[in-house]
Formats: structure tokens, sequence, C-alpha cells
């Protein structure tokens, strides 16, 4: 497959849905072992990291293609899709780890076998962990939210496993059963602010939210060293597409400079804001600074209101 990183994006996303199906049969083997409801809850959450991991993978795919005729920006945007997906997913573990635990705050059940079953829910967890690290360091290397948000998802499983895991042993040292409903609904928590996190994240993405703040100061960095020639910038605009990052701006030049010179001047600002934000695309449009409807044309203006029936 050809594109924009896509062969080693995809390849994290396989690489998490395999482990994803080698710690659900674990964790399944760990309530079968000890016949503890929140190390069946733990696996149920795992099968939604499954799904995730698929989703993700058909996103980054999408997302790897090159522009087209009917997508000439291309098909960044897809990986909101996927993180977005993902957000939702943790929303409904942290919410049925939730469900499970309340009850168990009310009739609390005895486990058996703990030894051994902690033993292997805690192998799955570590496998969880070393694919939670892999995809994080991938998605900030990468700028990829899908990745990220796969690792989010994951770290927050880590954790439920974790709870878990001492709920059940402290139950099995103390006899306090309810112990174990507490911890969880604790993760729960925990969970359900991650999910929030990612679902916004994913949403602003798709309304063309401005770049953050410090790419932003980059930007502006790289301007100032031009405004001591005379030159003039205005209608700055930015937005992030997944791993794309847009920007458009109108540069101002003295009128009596030639087409020429105007364009090289171009050409240098959009290749040094390229080397300060990589995997940036930017556009530029030359305006005349002594040219008073130079500075009409600075902001987008409102869409006209729909005729009247």
């Amino acid at each position: 497959m050809r594109g924009e990183g896509g062969p080693s994006l995809t390849r994290f996303a396989g690489l998490a849905a395999a482990v994803a199906v080698v710690v659900i049969a674990l964790k399944l083997v760990a309530w079968q072992i000890t016949g503890s409801v929140g190390l069946l809850s733990d696996a149920v959450e795992s099968v939604a990291n499954l799904a995730g991991a698929l989703v993700a993978w058909a996103m980054l795919w999408w997302a790897a293609q090159p522009p087209d005729d009917e997508h000439a920006y291309g098909h960044t945007k897809a990986e909101y899709f996927s993180s977005g997906f993902e957000g939702a997913l943790i929303l409904i573990a942290g919410a049925g780890v939730t469900w499970t635990a309340l009850p168990r705050l009310v009739s609390p059940q005895p486990v058996e076998e703990v030894g051994l079953g902690l033993l292997v829910a805690g192998v799955a967890t570590v496998l969880n962990l070393w694919v939670a690290r892999t995809l994080l360091r991938a998605g900030r290397r990468h700028g990829s939210i899908s990745l990220e948000a796969g690792g989010h998802h994951l770290v927050a499983d880590v954790w439920t496993s974790l709870a878990v895991i001492a709920g059940v042993g402290l139950v099995a040292l103390t006899g306090w059963n309810r112990l174990d409903a507490l911890l969880a609904l604790g993760v729960a928590a925990h969970i359900l602010f991650t999910g929030i996190r990612l679902v916004r994240r994913s949403a602003l993405g798709l309304l063309d939210t401005a770049l953050p703040a410090g790419e932003r100061a980059r930007i502006e960095s790289v301007l100032a060293r031009h405004e001591d020639d005379g030159i003039r910038f205005h209608a700055l605009r930015t937005r992030r597409a997944g791993r794309r990052s847009f920007v458009s701006m109108h540069v101002l030049v003295p009128g009596q400079w030639s087409v020429q010179q105007a364009h090289d001047l171009a050409e240098r600002i959009e290749a040094e804001l390229q080397d300060a934000l990589p995997g940036s695309y930017v556009f530029t449009h030359l305006e005349p600074v002594e040219d008073p409807v130079s500075f009409q044309d600075t902001e987008i203006p409102p869409l006209p209101l729909p005729p009247h029936p």
C-alpha cells in the first residue's frame, strides 16, 4: 500500500489487533479459573480493544490514500473517525465496568483459585501495557491520533486490569468482598475521563480547530523574520486533518515588486514554514501592501441567509 506513512502505521494497528485476541483469551481463562465477575468484565472490555484496533487499521489505511479528484486535500481526516470510535468504546467500557461493579457492592461474591487466575491475568496485563506504550510512541512520532487513541484505550484497560487484580487479591487476603467493586468504580471514573477527552479531541479535529498555540508560535516566528523587509501578513488560518497540517495566509509585498520577486519570497516563506511544521501544507496569497483593497478580505464572510419560502 502506498501513501503518507500508511504501511508502518497499519502495521501498528495490526499488532494491537493480534495482541488483543491473545489478551481476551488469557482473561477468559483467568475468569474460568477464579469465577471472578471482575475478571469477566475485564475480558469483555478487551473485546472493545479488538474492535477499536480493527477500526483503527481500516481508518489508517483510508487516511494513507493519496488525494484524488473528490478529495483534493487527502483523506487524513479519516483518523478522527477512528479516534472518536475508540473514545466511544472507552466510554462504553467505563459504563460497563460501573454497571458490573455496582451490584457487587450489594451482593459481593467470593473468588477461587486466586493465585493461578491472577498470574494469567497479569500476563495479559503486561502484554497490554507493552502494546499501549508501542502505540503511544508511534502515535506521537507520526502525529497519528488513531494510534494515540488506541494507546490511551489500552492504558485505560491496563488500569482496569490492575484494579481488578488488586481487588481480587485483596479480597482473597482480607475476605472483604466489596473492596473489588470499590476499586473497579474508581478505575471506571478514570476510564470515563479518558473517553471524554478522546471524543472531544476528535470532534475538534472534525471542526477544523486551529493548530495548538505552540505550533502557531512557530509560524509567527518564521513570519517575523520577514516583516523587517516591509512585508506584511494577515488572514493567517490554520487547521489540522489527522497527520496533515494546513496553513494559509495573505502575503503583502511592495506593489513595485515584479511577479517573479514576489513569487520567490512566497516560495521561501512556504519552505521555511514546512521546515518549522513537518507534514504541513502551506498556501500563500500575494497582495500589494499599498492597496487598501488588500485589507478588506482578512476575515471569512458569514454565510448568506437562506431565502424566505
